[in-house]
């Protein structure tokens, strides 16, 4: 089957009540049959739900979604997506390792880098993305993990996955890791270039109308398997509420990203051409200067667009304050088109040099195109410009 045909059939075993959609499994615990039983299942002689911080069936028909459209061993479900990022790093590493990371990275996980992790003797070497001698030359004998993002949030750079799955066959011991949240499954599936992990915030696209938040990280079993005694020990599990409304909206992902993709090649190409715009990113637009990588890895171009309105920081406050359908938010991957000014919220706490070496300067705008009818995008945006 195609994977999302899979996303849609994949589902929880039926009940003995026969329910054609699957009830949602509001239970902390679960019971045994018998003593028995119970001792098999925590010796895990046998399979089975114990608690739902370990496991619940809502959860599990989540994960196994996510694991047929990239193609993944096994994953674990989490409350957010920035616990995600961090399970990934804090069940499998330790002090002493060393991570490589491309520097274009979303703001919490450079905090991650920068403020947390060395507290534990945990290093992190930027390079850019765009040079393979900087990889070649940031690995060191504790280089434990290489960590990107691709499309980076916000500047929309891109990482070539072909050549960073080749390069890693030099070093059979690192953990190949990537956030894939701005792709999705449904554009790019980075396990089929060798990646051993793969991260989302769930929150985005795969639940696609803003309404809770999750997180999801699926590869080798091997990995996840450590991943899970650190959730077990933790706690930081996707509550089922959460996995069942995020599982449902799976159904639909293909639809509406190819909704998103066609909406946000459409604002970007009239954005390009507007005079008050000074420079354009959107990985299919013929100027980006990945767009023959982003033809080759990704389906589409995505719903992100980033463009820079000449007049910097007033001015970009100015045409935020002018938007009457689109709302101003720090979300993306909503139906809804949403604006933000990531120098100011999402990426307020980089310097100015980190920001600039990202490609955010102060009139960058980041728009998450939604599913509304392109010409009212469009229409709003350009008022906006015009009476900003």
């Amino acid at each position: 089957m195609n994977e999302q045909t899979k996303a849609i059939r994949e589902q929880a075993d039926r009940s003995p009540y026969r329910e054609h959609a699957v009830p949602l499994y509001l239970t902390s615990s679960f019971v045994f049959d018998n003593a028995e039983q119970g001792r098999a299942i925590f010796a895990e002689e046998e399979e089975g739900n114990v608690y739902s911080r370990y496991s619940n069936p809502n959860t599990t028909e989540f994960i196994n979604k996510i694991c047929a459209m990239e193609g993944a061993e096994a994953g674990l479900a989490f409350s957010s997506g920035m616990a995600a990022v961090f399970a990934s790093f804090a069940a499998l590493l330790q002090s002493g390792d060393h991570i490589v990371s491309c520097r274009a990275i979303f703001g919490s996980t450079h905090q991650l880098f920068t403020k947390l992790l060395p507290r534990w003797g945990i290093t992190t070497t930027y390079v850019d993305a765009s040079k393979p001698d900087d990889w070649e030359k940031a690995i060191q004998p504790n280089t434990r993990m290489i960590f990107l993002e691709t499309p980076s949030n916000p500047g929309l750079e891109l990482v070539d996955l072909e050549w960073l799955g080749k390069f890693k066959e030099k070093y059979p011991n690192i953990i190949l890791n990537v956030d894939n949240c701005f792709a999705t499954p449904y554009l790019q599936k980075p396990i089929r270039y060798g990646f051993d992990l793969v991260s989302h915030s769930a929150t985005k696209y795969m639940d696609g109308q803003g309404r809770v938040l999750g997180g999801v990280v699926v590869g080798k079993k091997e990995l996840i398997d450590e991943l899970m005694f650190f959730i077990r020990h933790t706690g930081p599990s996707m509550a089922p509420f959460n996995a069942w409304v995020i599982s449902k909206s799976l159904e639909t992902l293909g639809l509406r990203m190819d909704r998103h993709c066609s909406n946000a090649l459409h604002v970007a190409q009239t954005l390009e051409q507007h005079a008050q715009v000074q420079e354009v990113r959107y990985p299919f637009l013929p100027s980006h200067p990945q767009y023959e990588l982003a033809k080759k890895q990704m389906k589409a171009g995505g719903g992100i667009v980033t463009f820079v309105i000449k007049g910097g920081f007033e001015r970009a406050k100015r045409f935020l304050d002018a938007l009457k359908m689109i709302r101003i938010t720090s979300n993306l991957g909503d139906s809804r088109t949403i604006a933000t000014h990531p120098s100011s919220t999402t990426h307020s706490k980089l310097t100015d040099d980190e920001r600039l070496q990202l490609g955010i300067q102060p009139g960058s705008i980041r728009i998450s195109v939604g599913l509304e009818d392109v010409e009212d995008i469009v229409n709003d945006i350009t008022q906006a410009l015009a009476s900003s």
